[in-house]
């Protein structure tokens, strides 16, 4: 049986966030089917998918997880949202507007609000889940917020690769610890 592979996240670096807000932007304008000025023309309201917030004195974006056991997935009463591909998804169509994926987010990574110009069109606000999807479905190589970083406090991080990266260097202080250890006893 092969082994799936961790789900990517969005490694958020506190010391190196300004709290310019660009990252929230960036992925406001990634995900609006336009670009800026078009947005703007149209009166077209942004929604970012990630939120900068500022807590014990320090600032950085807060996005999904993407967790591995998805709380939002296993409590979703209508399978919108789901992990499928490396990634918690949500299935627009299948979203009520519920909110109990909010609720059981750890992280407060996942919003409910109305996206399009006439909210007055539906009994209800229209809402459906939103959340971080690593810009699946925008063409993109890099999720926008990281691209648009400019002090690239954010990366794309391989969980995978970024263990074996720790294992190694962990391994190489160990042998640098060792050649200490051997040069002592020489000269005793």
């Amino acid at each position: 049986m092969k082994r799936q592979r961790e789900n990517a996240i969005v490694f958020a670096d506190p010391e190196r966030c300004l709290g310019c807000h660009g990252c929230e932007l960036a992925c406001a304008v990634a995900h609006s089917g336009t670009g800026l000025h078009q947005a703007a023309l149209s009166g077209l309201t942004l929604r970012p998918r990630n939120k900068v917030v500022a807590a014990g004195g320090v600032m950085m974006p807060v996005q999904c997880r993407q967790c591995e056991d998805a709380p939002c997935a296993a409590a979703c009463p209508t399978g919108a949202m789901l992990q499928e591909s490396g990634q918690v998804g949500v299935r627009e169509k299948n979203c009520v507007g519920c909110k109990v994926c909010v609720m059981v987010c750890p992280f407060g990574a996942i919003s409910v609000k109305h996206e399009g110009s006439d909210p007055e069109s539906c009994r209800t606000n229209g809402g459906v889940a939103r959340k971080c999807d690593l810009c699946a479905g925008t063409g993109r190589g890099l999720p926008a917020c990281v691209e648009a970083c400019p002090t690239k406090a954010l990366s794309l991080v391989d969980l995978e690769e970024y263990r074996q990266t720790l294992i190694e260097a962990r391994a190489a202080e160990l042998a640098q610890s060792l050649q200490h250890l051997k040069s002592r006893k020489a000269r005793i």
